[in-house]
C-alpha cells in the first residue's frame, strides 16, 4: 500500500504524466492502461531524485478487446468439424483479425495525438500481443503485461474518474522501489532481457540501478 501511494505521488507531480492519463481516460478504452516506461521510468528517476522527467521515447498504451470480427461478419471463433478445414480457416482468420485490430489500435493512436501532439503514442491491443510470442491467449490487461520481459516493466496505470490511479503490478512495485533491473520470474526470457538492458542503456541513464539476472 506504501508504494501504491508513493507511485501516485510520483506520477501526479509530473503535469505531462497527468496530461496522457487524462487523454488515455477520455476515450474510455476497454481496459485502457499506460505502462512500461511511464511508469517504470517515473520511479527510477525518483530514485535519483530527478528534478526534471528523463524524456520519454513513446507512451505505451494498453488495452484489451477481442470483440475483433472479420470481413463478411465472420467471427473468431470456428465452425467447421474438419481438422484441415479448421487449421486453414484460423489462420485466414485470424490474419484478418490481426489487420483489424491494427487498424484499430492506428485509429487509437491518431485520437489520442489529436488531443496531445506532442507525446508519441503506441497503442496495443493485448488480446493480440499472445500471437507475436507463441503464448496461449491472453485474458485481460493484467495477465498479457505479467509477460512483459523485466519484472519492473511489468506496471500499468490508468485515471480513474475521481482521479485516483489505477495500478497493475503483477509482481508488485517492491522491485521497482528497489532500483533493481531483474528477469520476470515467471515468464524468464534471458537473451532477450541481457540484449535489451544492454541496448535501452538503462545503467547509463540511472546509474544507481541494479542488474539481476
Amino acid at each position: 500500500m506504501q508504494d501504491l501511494k508513493r507511485l501516485g505521488d510520483v506520477i501526479k507531480r509530473d503535469p505531462f504524466r497527468m496530461d496522457c492519463l487524462h487523454a488515455l481516460r477520455s476515450l474510455d478504452l476497454p481496459q485502457g492502461y499506460i505502462g512500461a516506461g511511464f511508469v517504470r521510468n517515473a520511479i527510477w528517476d525518483e530514485l535519483h531524485e530527478r528534478v526534471k522527467p528523463t524524456p520519454l521515447n513513446d507512451i505505451d498504451v494498453i488495452y484489451f478487446s477481442d470483440e475483433i470480427t472479420v470481413s463478411h461478419n465472420v467471427a473468431i471463433a470456428q465452425t467447421s468439424t474438419e481438422p484441415a478445414f479448421q487449421q486453414q480457416e484460423h489462420s485466414l482468420i485470424t490474419a484478418a483479425a490481426k489487420s483489424e485490430i491494427k487498424t484499430q489500435e492506428k485509429a487509437i493512436e491518431r485520437q489520442l495525438s489529436q488531443i496531445m501532439p506532442q507525446a508519441n503514442w503506441q497503442v496495443k491491443n493485448q488480446a493480440r500481443m499472445h500471437l507475436a510470442h507463441g503464448h496461449s491467449p491472453y485474458k485481460s490487461s493484467h495477465a498479457a503485461i505479467s509477460h512483459w520481459i523485466e519484472r519492473e516493466t511489468c506496471v500499468a496505470v490508468r485515471l480513474l474518474t475521481n482521479d485516483d490511479l489505477d495500478v497493475l503490478a503483477p509482481f508488485g512495485l517492491e522491485a521497482n522501489f528497489a532500483g533493481t533491473i531483474s528477469i520476470n520470474p515467471q515468464y524468464p526470457r534471458p537473451d532477450i532481457f541481457s540484449k535489451r538492458v544492454a541496448s535501452k542503456n538503462w545503467l547509463d541513464v540511472w546509474p544507481l540501478l541494479k542488474v539481476q539476472r
